[in-house]
């Protein structure tokens, strides 16, 4: 699949329960560590809190016009970085973080120390471990994970 960049663009109102629908279905399967129920019970907070406070740009299939995959920023800070699990692999997610890469030369996440997958993409990404922490909310080991560009 050959990614073009205009498929990427600002989330709008209309994207909110696309982008909320990958959010959980992804959280549930690269998760599998945190029961389902934490994340559903998350839905509320993502759709009124989360999602309004940070930027976030969509991918959209622009065949078909769908959501497949989003990116979440806080500042320099990604809270998110989401694609539909059965599209992984397939360039979306890599596609998203040079957009953000190029607008932001230094940026900053936390991943949990489970979630090998994320893992592996983000130090393909140049993200490297800063540091290790305990997830208030999950009790889970994490990372945070910085990558710093041409600095």
């Amino acid at each position: 699949m050959k990614i073009n960049k205009t498929m990427i663009r600002y989330f709008q109102q209309q994207d909110k329960d696309s982008v909320i629908r990958i959010w959980l279905e992804a959280s549930v399967t690269a998760h599998s560590f945190i029961p389902h129920s934490y994340w559903e019970g998350k839905v509320s907070d993502m759709r009124n809190e989360y999602l309004p406070q940070s930027q976030t740009f969509v991918y959209e299939d622009k065949h078909t016009t769908q959501i497949t995959g989003f990116i979440s920023l806080i500042g320099n800070y990604i809270a998110a970085l989401f694609v539909s699990p059965d599209l992984q692999g397939q360039g979306i997610g890599q596609a998203l973080m040079a957009h953000v890469k190029r607008q932001h030369p230094e940026l900053e996440l936390n991943v949990y120390t489970k979630n090998t997958q994320a893992l592996t993409f983000y130090k393909r990404q140049g993200f490297t471990i800063v540091r290790e922490q305990t997830d208030r909310q999950t009790g889970q080991q994490e990372f945070t994970m910085k990558y710093q560009g041409n600095v």
